[in-house]
């Protein structure tokens, strides 16, 4: 088993991982509604729709552009990022 160092401060200051992260708990919440027979007023499809229109025009503004995290795992400096000394 290979276990993954992650440095989670810089992951959730990394916005690319924010708007991925938050569309996994959309997802997750819709999924545990449904589970319970619970239908929202507003469907799921809908809440990413309006969340990938923000997501575009982020990206159109080059907010989101992080290309020094590669892979899952985070290289040994970026896991010294954000520790409190």
């Amino acid at each position: 088993m290979i276990f993954i160092k992650i440095n989670w401060i810089a992951r959730f200051k990394n916005k690319t991982f924010l708007l991925s992260f938050f569309a996994l708990i959309i997802s997750f919440v819709y999924e545990v509604l449904s589970l319970f027979g619970i239908v929202p007023g507003v469907t799921e499809n809908d809440v990413l729709q309006i969340s990938y229109i923000f997501i575009n025009i982020l990206g159109v503004m080059g907010v989101i552009v992080d290309p020094t995290t590669a892979g899952f795992s985070d290289s040994e400096r970026a896991l010294t990022y954000y520790k409190s000394e």
